[in-house]
């Protein structure tokens, strides 16, 4: 039999209807459901202590958020907490002290610009963003204080905190306070301007600080032994993202030019090409627009370590620098890949040396303990997948420690450097906490699958490179069902992630979303259904000319063409029914779905849109370029059924994106059904939900595109 008779098909008759489609479509019973393909945890937020080899990250486990850690020299995981309810408490910033001792974490979703607190179950209690804190040891965890984010000072005593412009601090201990005082406890010091993003020295006894004063910005220390701020040479200009030494004496940070005479709005209405040069774009004199400086902690003295060249200047999105050892490290592209390069301290007449090389993305970085070596995650010689390099921070050769099918994200480097923990996956196993030996090696993960969990009976996903109409070349993964006869046509499915700075990979995804949509597009692998997967341009992965690829979005929405060309790539497969091609995807896989359905009723079939964007900008003049790349403005060829499903405390995209939409579709007749998530998030927080999410998304393709039945619109006329 099917996975089940879908919902609207309750009689015996609906059911041997929709079995008999099934089979002359090539879909057939598959041998595992999405709660089992679902079933594994997915792990994240993943950390390593400094001084002791143990670890700790965050595990969801359908819907249920947990701690977990595991130590040297069994590594065996243990939970920590016991949040056992699919309740959409998120848990998120793993931290754990340098001697591994504590760890603490966020419990509760960030808040959205009203200052709400998602609450996507509808407690009536109300729901609150806290700190949370747990010995390594085990017993209860114990909150610390309300706050969106914290700082977890070295050794495990303290945590900083920024909150309405001035820096908190509070004590980890639950026996020095009353947590329910420390909700109100006064600022740690009170200075002018806004002041956030605390970071602690790592003799734990400073803090460094941003204190922002609108044209300008300033780095602060704040001495705890000796009560006193500190700024760290002065200026008109604004300086962020400050770092420390690891003997806590000096710290480094990012300068960038102050905004001339206010903003803009304060400047008039005065043309460009009339101004004074300066006014219109920020640069230092030597044309440059953006330095490192290092200062010393105490003295407040500091001078110019480094500054990128003009020609690098419009390729420079650096928003960090990392002390590591003797070098500064920092992530930039000037070659059009993001790459990580070091500066020496103690030659700051040296250029920066690159460190990642290679045409890839270094996406994920973990440092050894005495910052001497980089372990980073990346598609250099692997373009779909991510491994782990390794590389001396003062330079020399990168080394390759994984490779094949499997990827590797996020190293966290064990204090002995024996090990590095990963994230690692693969095209059949999902995301799990691996072990890779230090000199390079196949990773070892720490936790079994659910016995449940359907590992030989998935496909391998293989990469197609194809063109789109204008000739720009993108790449896609593709499933196809093991079990296809020569002459037999299959239904398909074209999957578009969001982002759209995203990159799906050959296997399962580092991002909880994209972890789920490669195992749905398992799931419908086994079903029957060829899966195009479309890593469409403005992506990440593949370069800055990919990602940056002209006429995007609201421009024009160019990328579009390459969900066409996934369409009609599917349409010249010998083993692809034409008329039975659908799309589905989130975010900004749910525009391009929008889009699909809009521009090429022809070609797909069916869609389901979760939370798109369907009107770029808010102008509806029809001459608007951002208005003609919005799929509202071919309603009127918009004829194939959509599914819509949308949260609506979404922070990310405007539910009002859907309530327009809606009203469009039913001035125009077009057939459409409807799931709304009261409270909910952009991508929802309860696992409840997905199911219900795929579930859904299961059955209205097997409506749509396998037996065939036609929605109806709201006027009650099917289509």
């Amino acid at each position: 039999m099917l996975r089940s008779c879908p919902r609207r098909l309750t009689s015996l008759v609906g059911c041997l209807m929709l079995l008999a489609a099934a089979w002359a479509t090539g879909v057939h019973a598959q041998a595992f459901t999405i709660d089992d393909v679902l079933s594994p945890g997915y792990p994240l937020d993943l950390v390593s202590a400094k001084r002791t080899d143990r670890i700790a990250w965050i595990e969801y486990e359908r819907g249920m958020r947990n701690v977990y850690t595991a130590a040297a020299p069994g590594f065996e995981p243990v939970r920590l907490t016991e949040y056992m309810e699919d309740d959409g408490n998120d848990l998120s910033g793993t931290q754990i002290s340098d001697d591994g001792s504590v760890v603490i974490f966020i419990r509760g979703h960030t808040a959205n610009r009203e200052g709400w607190v998602a609450n996507p179950a509808s407690d009536p209690r109300g729901t609150e963003r806290a700190v949370w804190a747990v010995s390594a040891a085990g017993g209860r965890p114990w909150r610390i204080v309300e706050v969106g984010n914290a700082a977890l000072s070295p050794d495990g005593k303290w945590v900083a905190y920024g909150r309405d412009g001035a820096i908190y601090r509070a004590p980890v201990n639950p026996g020095i306070a009353d947590p329910a005082l420390l909700d109100d406890a006064p600022p740690l010091f009170s200075v002018y301007g806004e002041n956030s993003a605390p970071v602690w020295s790592p003799d734990s006894k400073k803090i460094a600080f941003v204190s922002d004063r609108g044209d300008h910005s300033y780095i602060g220390i704040y001495d705890t032994e000796n009560p006193s701020v500190t700024y760290l040479t002065p200026s008109v200009d604004r300086d962020t993202a400050p770092t420390w030494s690891s003997d806590s004496r000096r710290v480094a940070f990012i300068r960038r030019p102050g905004l001339p005479f206010g903003t803009e709005a304060e400047r008039g209405n005065a043309r460009a090409e009339d101004l004074p040069a300066g006014l219109t774009e920020s640069r230092f004199a030597g044309g440059y627009d953006w330095s490192v400086w290092v200062a010393d902690a105490t003295e407040g003295t500091g001078a110019e370590l480094w500054h990128n060249a003009p020609a690098d200047s419009l390729h420079a999105e650096v928003r960090q620098v990392i002390w590591a050892g003797d070098h500064i490290l920092f992530q930039a592209e000037p070659d059009g890949w993001r790459h990580y390069y070091s500066v020496s301290v103690d030659a700051p007449e040296a250029d920066a040396a690159l460190l990642t090389t290679g045409d890839g993305i270094a996406e994920h970085i973990g440092l050894s303990s005495d910052g001497r070596t980089l372990y980073y995650a990346t598609n250099a010689g692997d373009i779909h997948r991510r491994h782990l390099w390794k590389v001396p921070t003062a330079g020399g050769t990168a080394v390759q420690l994984t490779r094949g099918q499997t990827i590797e994200t996020y190293p966290a480097v064990l204090a002995s450097e024996r090990s590095v923990a990963v994230l690692g996956a693969g095209p059949k196993l999902p995301l799990s906490v691996a072990l890779v030996p230090a000199s390079g090696g196949a990773p070892r993960a720490l936790k079994p699958l659910p016995e449940r969990f359907p590992l030989d009976q998935q496909v391998i996903p293989e990469n197609v490179t194809l063109a789109a109409s204008d000739g720009f070349e993108f790449y896609n993964q593709v499933f196809v069902p093991n079990d296809i006869r020569p002459g037999e046509k299959r239904p398909a499915l074209v999957f578009i992630h969001g982002g759209s700075r995203r990159q799906m990979l050959l296997g399962y995804h580092y991002m909880h979303f994209y972890h789920m949509a490669y195992a749905i597009n398992q799931y419908f692998a086994s079903k029957g259904y060829i899966v195009v997967s479309v890593n469409y341009r403005s992506g990440i992965g593949y370069g800055r000319t990919f990602r940056n690829a002209p006429g995007r979005g609201r421009l024009g929405n160019t990328e579009y063409r390459d969900i066409l060309a996934a369409g009609k790539y599917l349409q010249g497969r010998p083993d692809v029914d034409t008329e039975r091609i659908g799309l589905w995807g989130l975010s900004y896989g749910g525009i391009l779905t929008a889009q699909g359905l809009a521009r090429n009723s022809d070609v797909f079939k069916s869609g389901v849109d979760i939370a798109g964007v369907h009107l770029w900008g808010n102008s509806i003049d029809p001459e608007s370029v951002s208005y003609q790349a919005s799929s509202i403005s071919e309603i009127e060829r918009w004829t194939s059924p959509v599914l819509l499903i949308h949260g609506d405390d979404d922070r990310n995209v405007a539910f009002s994106q859907t309530v327009g939409l809606v009203q469009l579709l039913r001035a125009h007749d077009v057939p459409f059904e409807l799931i709304v998530f009261p409270d909910d998030v952009h991508d929802s927080l309860l696992h409840e939900r997905w199911l219900v999410t795929f579930g859904a998304t299961d059955d209205f393709f097997d409506r749509t595109l396998i037996l065939g039945e036609p929605v109806r619109t709201e006027s009650g006329r099917p289509r």
